[in-house]
């Protein structure tokens, strides 16, 4: 398999390996505490699964369904765009549903690369930011994840030395990983510099509703002008608990919509109807789930920070997203993420992803995701705690219970 040539240009997925670890020691009958993959533990909202049941149940559902997405689904996110954030979509030229955002992005690599082609990517960031290009043939200048003058300054040098020169900005705030959120300023400056060097911009903005303490996260398609350089691509899975459905969308610029349009009219038929006429239920009917699970995120952040700081691990709140950006206890810094996950695995019971996983510069760091109850975060703290002292950590003399 290593003589293929899109196999040869991926790593090994270090990810997986915890993964593995975790799938065994499961087996062998031990309890882990699953922080690791993103994969919400709730269900979505009753009427959504009850839609979902009634357009199953009728015998015309079951053909192959619109690769572009059915028409009251594009509508449905047409809503919920100009509800919140007061932008105007036009359904059938600027809105494409995908199969999760992440194939989403995967499918447009596909469709708007060339090999050879640069791509700016932040390192760290979730893994298809990067392999989608990858994949596709591109070659990847990392930019920092983290908003700021080192952000625009590594923009900058990018397109003055690149050759040849960038075509395709990756961005997704809040980050997956890091957790980081950034202000509509922000995106005001990523249009201006697209527009005047001549990027796209892809913005990943998966996490658009898991923002706490009182701030929304901004849609770079606020920013006047935006829709002339970027694509923003949002998930049906962590605002209303849907990951398993694979329901996504890719909004903005009509020609990478068309674009992505055409590319996927080749590789897939669609979801299946009646997830997307669930979809649509979702997203048109009641949004008290929206804030539920905002609240759910919010209180389990707060668990995690108390409960793993009283037993000795000093963890930064995260201002969105369901993950924190943990780095490894100065301590035990030395062994790297990789290992320190594994030992966390073995010794303790709790499984989290090794920051190395999302790129070199995410080493240093693991990221927790706030998916399992709150007794079981502070059983994962105990469970850390002692961890911690068997390898001569000094802890606070008692842990949260």
């Amino acid at each position: 398999m290593e003589d293929f040539y899109r196999i040869r240009r991926l790593p090994p997925y270090v990810i997986a390996e915890v993964n593995a670890m975790r799938a065994a020691a499961r087996q062998r009958g031990e309890d882990i505490i699953d922080l690791g993959m993103g994969n919400p533990d709730l269900p979505p909202p009753p009427h959504v699964i009850a839609k979902l049941a009634e357009v199953a149940a009728k015998p015309d559902a079951h053909g192959y369904s619109s690769s572009k997405g059915i028409p009251g689904l594009r509508r449905a996110q047409a809503g919920y765009y100009a509800r919140r954030f007061g932008v105007e979509l036009d359904p059938e030229t600027e809105i494409v549903v995908t199969l999760g955002s992440k194939e989403g992005l995967a499918n447009l690599a596909q469709a708007i690369t060339a090999p050879g082609d640069v791509v700016l990517a932040p390192n760290p960031s979730y893994p298809i930011h990067t392999f989608g290009f990858i994949i596709a043939g591109a070659t990847i200048r990392s930019v920092p994840t983290t908003p700021g003058p080192a952000f625009f300054e590594s923009l900058e040098r990018a397109v003055r030395f690149t050759v040849p020169k960038p075509t395709v900005l990756v961005i997704g705030y809040p980050s997956n990983p890091t957790a980081e959120v950034v202000d509509r300023a922000f995106y005001e400056k990523v249009v201006a510099f697209a527009r005047e060097h001549g990027l796209w911009v892809l913005s990943d903005l998966a996490y658009a509703e898991l923002y706490f303490d009182g701030k929304p996260t901004p849609s770079i398609l606020e920013v006047p002008g935006a829709k002339e350089v970027a694509v923003e691509f949002t998930s049906m899975s962590k605002t209303y608990s849907m990951a398993g459905w694979r329901i996504g969308f890719a909004v903005g610029n009509r020609t990478l919509i068309k674009a992505l349009t055409r590319v996927k009219s080749y590789l897939d038929y669609g979801a299946f109807t009646p997830i997307q006429a669930a979809a649509v239920a979702a997203l048109n009917g009641p949004q008290d789930i929206v804030e539920a699970n905002r609240q759910l995120y919010h209180r389990r952040r707060d668990v995690l920070v108390e409960s793993f700081g009283r037993a000795g691990w000093e963890i930064p709140p995260p201002p969105a997203s369901m993950f924190a950006w943990a780095p490894l206890p100065p301590a035990l810094r030395a062994m790297g993420s990789l290992e320190f996950a594994k030992q966390l695995l073995t010794h303790a019971g709790v499984a989290v992803a090794p920051g190395v996983g999302y790129g070199e510069e995410g080493e240093g760091f693991v990221r927790i995701a706030l998916v399992e109850n709150e007794q079981r975060l502070r059983q994962a703290a105990r469970q850390i705690r002692r961890y911690l002292q068997s390898m001569g950590v000094n802890t606070p003399a008692r842990a949260s219970g």
